[in-house]
């Protein structure tokens, strides 16, 4: 691993353990075993650090999604996909992005560090509603609202159905934050409610 990467890391855990107005650049160069002027040759600010894990969260994203052959970001692509996925592949995607953000170590770490944060900065109170609650609610607005269009899923309101779709895995993500040892339980809750949604809003695969 290189020395980037590895600030990159350290910078994360230390950020999920003590937060981040608590970590300086000294803390960070010391757990990686530099001296902080060589790591202001890679980062020039610990901003910098946070912009640089965040890309690294996405890039991390953008290959799970390839390797689940979607697109993950870009709803109208990925429509043609969900209109011919049987009920049983919808269930196993939906398991496989849940355990990919749960488990994931990036994921996992950010938002710990961003739940904590939250409170006491503006800023990562707002980088936290983009990460997990506006973007995803965007992608799968524009997803849902492809699939309204061509009549797979039926509503009148696809901001208020997008929300009954993602209000409840953003709520078993957290109780799984909290209580790990509640995971397989909040996973057969998420398989009903990805059925229940299915036959509420009409898919027709």
């Amino acid at each position: 691993m290189d020395t980037k990467q590895r600030i990159l890391d350290e910078a994360l855990t230390l950020f999920s353990e003590k937060g981040y107005a608590n970590v300086f650049v000294g803390d960070i160069a010391e757990r990686v075993g530099i001296k902080a002027p060589s790591l202001y040759k890679h980062y020039k600010s610990k901003k910098a650090i946070f912009d640089a894990i965040i890309d690294e969260m996405n890039r991390r994203f953008a290959e799970q999604a390839k390797a689940m052959q979607i697109n993950g970001t870009d709803a109208a692509q990925d429509a043609g996909i969900y209109e011919n996925l049987s009920e049983d592949r919808l269930l196993k995607l939906g398991r496989e992005f849940f355990l990919y953000y749960l488990h994931d170590d990036y994921n996992r770490k950010i938002r710990k560090m961003l739940t904590l944060e939250q409170f006491h900065d503006k800023e990562l109170a707002k980088a936290y509603s983009k990460l997990y609650v506006d973007d995803p609610l965007s992608y799968q607005g524009m997803l849902f609202g492809y699939l309204t269009a061509a009549g797979l899923l039926k509503t009148d309101n696809v901001e208020i159905m997008t929300l009954h779709f993602y209000a409840p895995i953003y709520y078993l993500l957290t109780v799984c934050d909290r209580e790990p040892d509640r995971e397989e339980e909040m996973l057969n809750k998420l398989d009903q409610h990805i059925m229940q949604f299915d036959r509420l809003y009409g898919r027709t695969k």
